[in-house]
């Protein structure tokens, strides 16, 4: 235990001291900066599931920093999936997008968190397998376009359509210190 205790010690001495999470401030009516939380949608799609990689995305999430408020598997609906993929409907793939979406569960999960939309595209990478970066989920999982494991909301906007669309208010959680976890003590 010592060792490791030092070898942390030491580590932050030459990296510099890191913050435990995303430090978020709130916009007061005096002005000042605002640092607001953003919440996404997240997917892991059936080969995802079927290969059992739902715990990897949700580490790699939380070691990030952001605070999963809410979570599901289901066998999602074609009506969800018609709305969820509305701005495909028109490309050839569309058909085989949703027979795909539908054949087997779907772990979607809410993530909340600073600039979590543009960090969590970043984090899951590249449509392509072919074109996305080591590290990145899809880098490291995917196998083909057509199988790339993982869905993240594209925008603000969008996460607030697909939230919605996916989950009922009453589904989501709200963290008493804004998922900021300082310390945990026993009862």
């Amino acid at each position: 235990m010592g060792g490791l205790f030092w070898r942390s010690a030491l580590r932050g001495l030459r990296c510099g001291p890191r913050a435990p999470g995303p430090i978020l401030l709130v916009r007061h009516s005096s002005g000042g900066p605002s640092w607001t939380r953003e919440r996404t949608l997240v997917a892991v799609k059936p080969d995802g599931v079927q290969r059992r990689l739902v715990g990897d995305v949700i580490q790699r999430f939380e070691r990030r920093g952001f605070t999963l408020v809410g979570m599901k598997m289901l066998q999602a609906p074609e009506s969800v999936l018609a709305e969820h993929y509305q701005d495909l409907q028109r490309k050839p793939f569309y058909p085989a997008l949703i027979r795909y979406m539908s054949s087997g569960p779907v772990v979607a999960m809410v993530w909340e968190g600073y600039n979590v939309v543009r960090a969590s595209r970043a984090m899951i990478g590249h449509t392509d397998s072919a074109e996305a970066a080591p590290g990145t989920v899809r880098g490291d999982f995917s196998v083909h376009i057509s199988r790339n494991v993982i869905h993240a909301s594209d925008s603000v906007e969008g996460a607030q359509r697909e939230i919605q669309l996916w989950f009922q208010s009453s589904e989501l959680v709200s963290w008493a210190d804004g998922g900021q976890h300082s310390s945990i003590h026993p009862a």
